[in-house]
């Protein structure tokens, strides 16, 4: 079982930056893909961005252009850099691993880290 650990959420101001930090309990060169989600009061979980083992990145095209993953395989780490943030990504922020065994197909999440952006 994967154990995931996000960190660096926060209280910032429209316009400024966050990194957000989530921490495997095994190295996530065996992770399939990883991904970052959030949900806001009242709403579905959504996507935000993900990575594969290759390094593929996927976004979320309101995140496009603002939102920046990334993946550290030497500290079992993988980082969502925000920038330009708006009062509308205020959310809870969970990170997401997702593998592929012979013996089936498993996620496993971060328990989040909150975001609120003030107008």
């Amino acid at each position: 079982q994967v154990q995931l650990v996000e960190s660096g959420g926060g209280l910032v101001q429209a316009g400024e930056s966050l990194r957000l930090s989530c921490v495997a309990s095994e190295t996530i060169v065996s992770i399939n893909a990883m991904g970052w989600y959030r949900q806001a009061p009242g709403k579905q979980r959504e996507l935000v961005a993900f990575i594969t083992r290759g390094g593929f990145t996927s976004y979320a095209d309101s995140m496009k252009g603002r939102f920046t993953i990334s993946r550290d395989n030497a500290k079992n780490t993988v980082y969502l850099q925000m920038n330009s943030l708006k009062p509308e990504d205020t959310a809870v922020y969970y990170c997401k691993a997702h593998k592929s065994t012979p013996w089936g197909e498993y996620d496993y999440w971060g328990q989040g880290t909150q975001v609120t952006v003030s107008s």
